[in-house]
């Protein structure tokens, strides 16, 4: 099966995006990441998943709390700057929640502790329990087939 041919496929699924965020020997370590879900109610679990080339495997391997940002469609610069699709061109503004970095202003933001984590082909899912969470309202960002979307 062509990897190609798979990448595209699986583009086709909408998802929102989120920034993953950790403090990592004094400073914040930040990735943009599409592939988040929920997983349990009670008790409150989410699981993020990591490719094992990603400057941030090993580093929530290490720390075993990180932050989650669900961003708006305002904050497409800032998902592209997580990226490394932009340059930095401005200021994060991470605030403290629970000891985690997070994106103030998000649509939610949520500080997590890693419960576990199950190695699946070339990546890491960590699977967290939600310690803290705070909701906004926005309008969310979305990625489909390999672009930024807002919703119409």
């Amino acid at each position: 099966m062509d990897s190609r041919l798979f990448r595209d496929v699986m583009g086709q699924f909408a998802t929102g995006i989120t920034i993953v965020s950790t403090k990592h020997d004094h400073e914040i370590q930040a990735m943009t990441v599409n592939a988040f879900m929920s997983v349990s109610l009670e008790p409150k679990l989410v699981a993020v998943s990591i490719d094992e080339n990603a400057s941030m495997y090993p580093i929530l391997q290490k720390e075993k709390k990180f932050g989650i940002s669900i961003l708006s469609e305002e904050q497409k610069d800032l998902a592209m700057i997580c990226a490394r699709q932009k340059e930095m061109d401005r200021e994060i503004p991470f605030i403290q929640m629970d000891g985690v970095p997070v994106i103030d202003y998000s649509i939610a933001v949520l500080s997590c502790k890693v419960d576990g984590t199950v190695k699946a082909g070339d990546h890491m899912i960590f699977i967290a329990e939600v310690t803290d969470l705070k909701l906004n309202k926005a309008n969310p960002l979305l990625f489909h087939a390999g672009k930024y979307k807002a919703l119409e």
